[in-house]
């Protein structure tokens, strides 16, 4: 028989992600490995979302989302950022930021185009750019603080180069880029004429008085910044696969285009939920999530450093790279089996952010969890000298 897999197979094999919480069900343990973000939801948002569904909002919406959420995401844009969008026709509201990045990249991207991004990368950016038959690029950050220069960019720049992709604040590192270092950017973007592709859904969990900056803000940077968000965990909805990205409209309409193809749209009542959230959550909504998750985050570090797995303090997102390299195993994928195992706590290997071996004494575990589970998860680590 001549019949098989396309070689694409080859591109998304399952993340590791996805394994580690595969293991973590088989174990019954607590999962600190996928940022699924289980914590409630604003009631507006399920209100939105339910009287859409009695009002007839089930069909299918335009190719770029419903007016009313479009013109939403535009109103909290220019009030968070001080970012003009025109809801009509800088707006496209698609299945999560996943899949605005997969129809940005299908809409600007050509087969061996390459594309930078910064290591520790999320998988799902590679994997994507790979899925349009891209060529990811990866310069290095560097740890602690996760720095770069204007040299890292230079090296690794060629003839090629279409795009640089900015995760502000970074998953997995919590890495929030400075004003100073997007404006390096933007000078390196504006002098080989890139994309910068953003992802920002981390923009409200920021910590320490640290602030985000949308790098489409800074001067000249709007025309070729698509940026890339959405509020699958701003309102702990990551199954509801809302998200957008916003451009000039040159890009917009094209990137529209292949989201009809792909997704045709976002699920019409889940849009009106986001839109009734994003019109009636004020300013203490997204500062107390800053404020709760600081919290999170300094308890679960706090586990970590009592478990001897010395953590790497993220200013934003809500996940933390940890050094596990004094647990046993040749690697990183058994180091963190092993902690599954003597404590029922699931992380995810470090190997699953680098595209070498750089990442083999890491781990990157998730506290966007409710206290409880996160109590016990902490519990849990800060026992493991004793197994």
């Amino acid at each position: 028989m001549t019949l098989k897999l396309s070689t694409r197979r080859e591109w998304v094999a399952q993340s590791e992600i996805r394994s580690m919480t595969l293991a973590c069900n088989e174990k019954q343990g607590i999962n600190l490995a996928q940022g699924v973000c289980d914590l409630e939801v604003p009631a507006e948002v399920l209100r939105g979302a339910a009287e859409a569904m009695e009002k007839g909002f089930n069909t299918y919406t335009r190719y770029d989302g419903l007016q009313e959420v479009r013109e939403a995401i535009a109103r909290k844009q220019k009030s968070f950022t001080g970012l003009e969008v025109d809801p009509e026709g800088e707006v496209v509201v698609s299945a999560g930021a996943t899949g605005a990045f997969y129809c940005a990249a299908l809409a600007l991207l050509d087969p061996e185009d390459e594309v930078i991004l910064f290591e520790p990368f999320y998988g799902y950016h590679v994997t994507t750019l790979k899925a349009v038959q891209a060529v990811p690029v990866f310069v290095p950050l560097h740890p602690p603080d996760w720095l770069f220069s204007m040299e890292d960019l230079e090296r690794v720049v060629t003839p090629r180069t279409r795009g640089i992709m900015v995760n502000t604040p970074a998953n997995p590192s919590g890495k929030v880029f400075t004003r100073g270092e997007l404006e390096i950017i933007a000078r390196f973007a504006e002098k080989h004429d890139l994309f910068v592709f953003t992802d920002e859904i981390y923009e409200h969990f920021v910590y320490d008085g640290v602030d985000h900056v949308a790098p489409a803000t800074l001067p000249g940077m709007k025309e070729r910044t698509v940026t890339i968000s959405g509020l699958s965990k701003t309102f702990s909805i990551t199954g509801w696969r809302v998200g957008y990205c916003l451009c000039d409209r040159r890009w917009a309409q094209s990137i529209g285009y292949f989201n009809d193809l792909v997704y045709v749209c976002a699920p019409a009542p889940l849009q009106m939920g986001v839109a009734r959230g994003l019109l009636t959550l004020g300013p203490d909504y997204y500062r107390n999530i800053s404020q709760d998750y600081q919290k999170k985050r300094d308890r679960l570090c706090e586990a970590l450093s009592n478990a001897g797995l010395t953590p790497l303090i993220p200013r934003g997102a809500y996940y933390i790279l940890a050094d596990i390299s004094s647990l046993p195993g040749k690697d990183s994928k058994e180091r963190a089996l092993h902690l599954l195992e003597q404590t029922g706590v699931a992380c995810v290997p470090g190997k699953a952010f680098y595209h070498h071996e750089s990442g083999e004494h890491l781990a990157r575990f998730c506290f966007a969890k409710e206290d409880p589970v996160l109590d016990e998860a902490c519990r849990r680590l800060e026992r493991l000298k004793g197994f």
